[in-house]
């Protein structure tokens, strides 16, 4: 072989060298999120989510990637959107909210899944039991609905007088029976009346809130649920303008201007869920992780949103507040 081509040919050999190489470098993983409320409003609980990623060493944009799927408070859209995850060949699906985590066991039994749900995870079908979940999924169960009661608690504790109180559902949401059979129960125990007001869209809210009058409702209960969390705002606003006493599940709608609310720590559990992820990534396998459940839960108070509907907030309440906001 004469010199020049020999030097050629392996000039085109070292070119083709870097382009092998770049070639053999595994793909970055991309994360699936499939979430059953829309993206407004959970804005804190995605960058929370993302912390706890990097907190685990993995970077959205440098060695991870996250596709997120929303199902905009629709959740039929949702076993649609987790086949689509799916599709993708996703290497880890974290699913938010009880319907998402459902509609990702609907579509995969390989992939791995970390939930976070409101209600018990072995009694609608997601694991086997909380130690030992076997199969492809494991992740939070954040128990709101056993924390029903305490919320019914304390909104009779803030209006001594009612007799009459309302609890707000999503009736296409699965936990929404439990919330009403728990609640139920609660106010039962006690004597008081429950009224069951429903809305699933956004034409439904106004006419929920207009039962309340017809009913004399003394306070409401607005349960945990992804349609009605994305639209935190427009529901403070709306018991604000009808002058109802109101607790909700998570601190966000307090600092929205809502009276109070009762529940775990949302953002700190996305974190958790962002863990779980990172965990999967790393080799872990859904059937050896446990199921979580939350250990701590916060009071949070707006005394100036008491005192606009003419409210005294008992000192036996805000001695036991987490959050008071003036």
């Amino acid at each position: 072989m004469r010199r020049r081509e020999f030097i050629t040919l392996l000039g085109g050999a070292a070119a083709a060298w870097p382009l092998a190489a770049r070639a053999q470098q595994p793909a970055m993983p991309v994360i699936g999120f499939l979430h059953s409320g829309s993206p407004e409003g959970f804005e804190s609980n995605v960058a929370a989510f993302r912390r706890g990623l990097n907190d685990a060493g993995f970077v959205e944009g440098q060695n991870v990637a996250i596709e997120f799927r929303w199902a905009q408070g629709h959740y039929d859209r949702l076993p649609a959107l987790a086949n689509d995850l799916v599709s993708r060949q996703v290497a880890a699906i974290a699913a938010d909210g009880t319907g998402a985590a459902l509609a990702a066991k609907g579509a995969t039994s390989t992939i791995p899944v970390a939930f976070m749900v409101g209600g018990d995870p072995v009694e609608v079908g997601l694991v086997s039991s909380l130690n030992r979940p076997g199969g492809n999924m494991t992740g939070l169960s954040m128990f709101v609905i056993t924390l029903d009661a305490k919320r019914l608690e304390l909104l009779r504790e803030l209006l001594p007088g009612a007799s009459t109180f309302a609890v707000l559902i999503n009736p296409t949401n699965v936990p929404a029976a439990y919330h009403v059979k728990e609640l139920e129960a609660a106010a039962h125990a006690t004597g008081q009346q429950l009224i069951i007001l429903r809305a699933s869209s956004e034409p439904e809210l106004p006419v929920a809130f207009e039962n309340l009058v017809q009913y004399r409702v003394g306070g409401l209960i607005i349960v945990p649920d992804p349609f009605f969390d994305s639209r935190r705002d427009e529901l403070v606003a709306i018991t604000r303008r009808y002058a109802i006493p109101t607790i909700f599940g998570w601190r966000e709608f307090v600092t929205s201007g809502g009276i109070m609310s009762y529940g775990i720590k949302f953002a700190e559990a996305s974190r958790e869920l962002g863990a779980y992820v990172a965990k999967f990534l790393k080799g872990a396998k859904p059937a050896d992780l446990p199921v979580q459940q939350p250990t701590k839960f916060e009071l949070a108070v707006n005394l100036n949103a008491a005192r606009a509907l003419g409210l005294t907030v008992p000192t036996t309440i805000l001695l036991r507040a987490d959050e008071v906001i003036e």
